[in-house]
């Protein structure tokens, strides 16, 4: 876009210069041209007005012509011929100046009856004057048009730089990224565009939260109310009536077939949630962050203490997961107190306690500081939207936490004092697929350590 707005602009400037300058420099060359013809002219009007002077009463001039003062009018390097009538009325021809001029610019004045006058200068000055003349409008061409270059150039970069910025953060809303960007332009129409995507952001995060929200708490309920139905149906199972436990076995498979057709959806629903987020090397972008936050906790005379493996790779995206682990940062060096450690580790998928325990393969970060942590009463709310116990927004948490889902991942208070708050990330499988998503029945009785 800035290449064809620089183009653009370049174009109109050379179509405006050679529109402009090709006449200009025309005119120019004519008008040198006559201003010296008019400087010769002048010059022979003085020298008529002279020789009518030195004409007696009969128009004719006895005796010898002065030419001395006739030659007061003649330029350098010039040639005067001066025709009149003698006293007897006999034409003569008197030659002032250089007897020859190469390459002459010639003025004739007729005078009539009484002669004519001739004025013939070296062409040499006149075509450097307008030569010259021409070189400063060409150079006043240049100028314009290196003038109309720079500003188009800035020009480009001012509108460019912006729309491109707009485009991205567009394409941010599309992958799921509906972070609010204050950035803006002192362009009132990219301004404006800037204020309408922060609000659509914000509408449809909330619109996707509800949306979560809504399928986990339908699917948690059916899946209830079938293991509720299915223990039910177990019981007919070993009734003494055949047809019963014929009807009951039926049953049951259709409950099983509407169990999986849950889990199928469920799982269709998480892997849209996690198109947009790719295989990231998780650590390295922490330590990357980590480089840019120990200078604040620094200055404040705080300790951030770190304990990432070099490589730790999760499905995520790289800027919501910068996001998301900047606003722990900040929370704990805004609101928290003493020493504030990141730690990230891989949790292997296994069988928990029991046989009908399933913990996913998880990439576990937590934020932990040594701070009074949050009350009772607020640990419900600390992620709910404009809810803040400490006379801030109220955004940052919320906001964390809906990058986190948007990844298919989950943030949580995993302890309130001191507190520490838990970033959930799945890890991607050898094949790139997201793991099945594991029934009621498999699902871990306890999670206080791993992730649900």
């Amino acid at each position: 876009m800035r290449r064809r707005i620089l183009m653009s602009t370049l174009l109109v400037v050379a179509l405006t210069a050679l529109l402009l300058g090709v006449p200009l420099m025309f005119t120019t060359w004519r008008l040198v041209d006559d201003v010296t013809t008019g400087d010769l002219a002048a010059r022979l009007d003085r020298v008529a007005a002279d020789l009518t002077a030195q004409e007696g009463d009969n128009n004719r001039i006895d005796g010898v012509l002065d030419t001395d003062r006739l030659g007061l009018a003649l330029p350098a390097g010039g040639r005067l011929q001066v025709t009149y009538p003698d006293g007897n009325g006999a034409m003569q021809s008197v030659v002032i100046g250089a007897p020859e001029v190469a390459n002459p610019v010639v003025q004739v004045l007729d005078l009539g009856r009484t002669g004519s006058l001739e004025l013939q200068v070296p062409s040499d000055g006149l075509r450097t004057t307008q030569l010259q003349a021409m070189a400063v409008v060409l150079v006043v061409i240049l100028v314009a048009t290196g003038g109309g270059a720079l500003i188009s150039t800035i020009t480009a970069r001012r509108l460019a730089g912006p729309l491109m910025d707009v485009a991205h953060r567009a394409a941010r809303l599309g992958s799921g990224d509906f972070r609010a960007d204050p950035t803006r332009y002192d362009i009132a129409e990219l301004d404006r565009v800037s204020d309408v995507l922060d609000s659509s952001a914000a509408e449809l995060a909330a619109l996707v939260r509800r949306e979560r929200e809504l399928v986990g708490d339908v699917s948690h309920q059916l899946r209830s109310r079938l293991t509720a139905v299915r223990l039910r149906l177990d019981e007919l199972a070993d009734h003494a009536d055949p047809v019963v436990v014929e009807e009951a076995a039926a049953a049951l498979a259709q409950v099983d077939r509407l169990t999986n057709a849950i889990n199928d959806m469920v799982t269709a629903s998480r892997a849209v949630r996690t198109s947009a987020a790719g295989a990231t090397d998780a650590a390295r972008v922490l330590h990357e962050l980590v480089a840019e936050w120990e200078p604040l906790y620094t200055d404040a005379g705080r300790v951030l203490r770190v304990d990432v493996p070099e490589s730790a790779t999760a499905r995520v995206n790289q800027a919501r997961l910068r996001e998301t682990v900047g606003v722990l940062l900040d929370n704990a060096l805004a609101h928290g107190a003493g020493e504030v450690r990141l730690t990230m580790r891989l949790v292997p998928g296994r069988l928990g306690p029991g046989s009908d325990s399933f913990m996913e393969p998880t990439a576990l970060i937590e934020v932990a500081d040594e701070g009074p942590g949050v009350p009772d009463e607020l640990v419900r709310h600390v992620f709910e939207r404009g809810f803040s116990g400490a006379d801030s927004t109220g955004v940052g948490l919320a906001l964390a936490r809906s990058l986190a889902e948007t990844d298919g991942g989950r943030l949580e208070l995993r302890r309130a004092r001191p507190p520490v708050f838990a970033l959930f990330l799945t890890v991607p499988h050898p094949d790139g697929e997201p793991g099945p998503e594991p029934t009621l029945s498999q699902r871990p009785a306890t999670v206080a350590r791993e992730p649900r």
